[in-house]
């Protein structure tokens, strides 16, 4: 086995220390992007040039940061030493020491910047999605029939709620379904308390409720399958989680968002003493109507009793009404035997007139007439084409020869081909022809010849 040895260079690239810095730090800000970085602070200085500098780690390495003055006055909170942040920085190098480092851009606070951009990934996928929709919103029912209360049996928010439904409308049913609201177990609770509320069959509207807090206490109701599963409901719920200033995916996702708890059990049912107003309303409309209905009555009757009469007279009008149209129907009758008759006049007219003599009479009469014409006409015809022989006797006469041979004129023809003589060339002298008159022939034969 051979090896073959790269060729010898003698021209080498030599690089000073800043060009060796620079080339480094081209290297590392083009090829590494902006990226997230998370540590503990520590070594943190603010010198009066208004930039920060310090150090970011973690329990296995630490590396060097600055963050320049332009971008850390938007940073809401001064870093202090040991705070645990979150960085959104780009790679570099110091070029006078030759020291990687990374630029921040931006700086949080690593716990509440991490929920709170967990909330911000998570609510774009779902409005992408469509769950925030207004298409897919149910309707509240404007009665409740039952009411189901997903929220902790010991809070202050089941308190309220349950203070304002009694206020506002005690005769509606509710029903708490005690759930976890914060921590761990409190997100499959909520989901299995909506499932259940769902096939139960009991409720026609769902309420989703706990008191204010931090995010991280409101957490359970940034989870996905809380939004999911308040999306599938076939029932509507009600949102009224924390304070009016706090909104999570679970707001976005209900039919409707209440911003407190009590506001959100003032949506679900409507106000008793203003259905009482109405039905004291409806009640005085309605002895109205009855009292205007049993006035209609009154005069109806009234006019009944007016209208009615004795028996008798109604019999006696009766009888003469059935006179009256005894007389109309002899008359009646009358005319219908005169016209009876006279169709019957008609019809012997017309039957008479359709006797088959009379047929053969008027046939007779009209074959009489056809041979009348038919015989004129053949007269006509006969003038006709007398007139025309006679015409064409006449164009004969005019066109036949022998009429101008009666004019002194001859047909002179050669009496071999028998081809009639036209012109001096087509004879000889001494040639034998046949001469035709108007009265006979006769032979001739040519003596001399003159041009």
């Amino acid at each position: 086995m051979t090896t073959t040895l790269p060729p010898k260079t003698t021209d080498r690239e030599i690089f000073s220390v800043s060009q060796l810095n620079r080339q480094a730090r081209q290297l590392l800000e083009t090829h590494l992007p902006l990226l997230w970085v998370e540590g503990e602070l520590s070594n943190v200085s603010t010198p009066s040039s208004g930039h920060w500098y310090f150090t970011l780690k973690d329990d296995q390495a630490q590396v060097r940061c600055c963050m320049f003055r332009n971008r850390n006055m938007l940073v809401r909170f001064k870093p202090q030493q040991g705070q645990h942040v979150l960085l959104r920085a780009r790679v570099s190098l110091y070029e006078g020491r030759g020291d990687y480092q990374i630029i921040a851009e931006h700086m949080e606070e690593a716990g509440s910047g991490a929920l709170q951009r967990a909330f911000d990934e998570l609510k774009h996928k779902l409005a992408q999605e469509g769950l925030f929709n207004e298409a897919h919103k149910k309707a509240l029912p404007p009665l409740p029939k039952h009411i189901g209360v997903i929220t902790s049996p010991t809070g202050a928010a089941i308190r309220d709620v349950l203070s304002v439904l009694e206020r506002r409308f005690p005769s509606i049913p509710v029903t708490v379904i005690p759930v976890a609201v914060q921590g761990k177990e409190s997100a499959p609770q909520i989901v299995k308390a909506i499932e259940l509320a769902n096939r139960c069959g009991l409720f026609d509207v769902l309420l989703l409720t706990r008191g204010g807090g931090s995010m991280e206490d409101l957490w359970s109701f940034n989870e996905e399958i809380v939004a999911r599963a308040i999306f599938n409901s076939a029932l509507p719920i009600v949102s009224g989680v924390g304070h009016e200033v706090d909104f999570t995916i679970a707001d976005f996702v209900a039919d409707l968002r209440a911003p407190t708890p009590s506001a959100a059990a003032e949506l679900l049912v409507p106000d008793g003493d203003d259905w009482l107003d109405k039905f004291i309303g409806f009640e005085v409309l309605l002895e109205e109507a009855m009292l205007r209905r049993l006035q209609q009555w009154q005069k109806h009757l009234h006019n009944l009793r007016q209208r009615l009469r004795h028996p008798r007279e109604r019999l006696e009008q009766q009888a003469q009404r059935l006179d009256n149209l005894e007389l109309r129907l002899k008359n009646h009758l009358k005319h219908l035997l005169v016209d009876c008759k006279n169709r019957l006049q008609q019809l012997q007219i017309r039957q008479q007139a359709h006797h088959p003599q009379v047929r053969l009479q008027q046939l007779n009469e009209r074959i009489a007439a056809y041979a009348q014409r038919l015989q004129k006409a053949q007269y006509r015809i006969i003038e006709r084409k007398k007139q025309a022989h006679g015409e064409a006797v006449r164009l004969l006469n005019t066109l036949n020869p022998l009429s101008t041979l009666e004019r002194g004129y001859a047909l002179v023809t050669d009496p071999q081909t028998q081809k009639v003589i036209t012109h001096s060339d087509q004879v000889m002298p001494g040639t034998t022809l046949n001469a035709r008159v108007a009265q006979g022939e006769f032979v001739c034969r040519v003596e001399s010849i003159r041009k």
